[in-house]
């Protein structure tokens, strides 16, 4: 007694097949990864802001993303974007508060010095001699005793401040994590289409 196991439909299987390849190398994976990207843009500028004394207003224009397209399934998040080498003149992180108590004990002291605090948890920092000029938009510092010449000072810009290994750390392990949730829904959107 024979017993004959016959595949029917195999012509019908087999496109089923490479409409589901074509969909997933397709619109779907790029859908997949730029929503990835987009979310690890969102927590580049999140991680910098909880480091630095920065708002993420001011850091994600900052941050540049080149998105994955059919035939290239890889995006790039670049913080360097079109401010590459670029730091931040000490004005974005002049300290705004300070106590009464704090403003009365420097009075008698007779400090005058403008303070700078980079780091969300570090300490204030004094940079002598600097000043604030160019309306209330920069902090110079003469470069002697004579009145000029002046230079503007500057300090940590993004690329840098993504580069510290605690913000990087943090965009690398959300990436990873949403990455894979969005696979897994971009699979289960193509394989529902072929399905019916």
């Amino acid at each position: 007694m024979n017993i004959e196991i016959k595949m029917e439909g195999m012509d019908r299987l087999l496109r089923n097949l490479d409409g589901i390849k074509e969909g997933l190398s397709g619109k779907a994976m790029v859908m997949a990864i730029n929503k990835t990207a987009a979310k690890g843009k969102t927590e580049m500028a999140r991680a910098i802001r909880d480091e630095y004394m920065v708002t993420v207003s001011e850091v994600r224009p900052k941050l540049r993303v080149a998105k994955a397209r059919r035939g290239q399934l890889s995006a790039t998040i670049d913080p360097f974007g079109k401010y590459r080498g670029r730091s931040l003149n000490l004005i974005h992180f002049m300290e705004r508060k300070v106590t009464v108590a704090q403003h009365r004990k420097r009075q008698k002291a007779g400090d005058r010095q403008l303070r700078f605090k980079i780091k969300r948890h570090g300490p204030a920092k004094v940079v002598k001699g600097a000043f604030v000029g160019n309306r209330g938009r920069t902090i110079f510092r003469r470069r002697g005793a004579a009145r000029l010449p002046i230079d503007a000072v500057q300090t940590v810009g993004v690329p840098s401040m993504f580069n510290t290994r605690r913000v990087k750390s943090r965009v690398v392990a959300r990436i990873r994590k949403e990455l894979r949730v969005e696979t897994e829904r971009a699979v289960a959107q193509v394989l529902r289409r072929h399905a019916k």
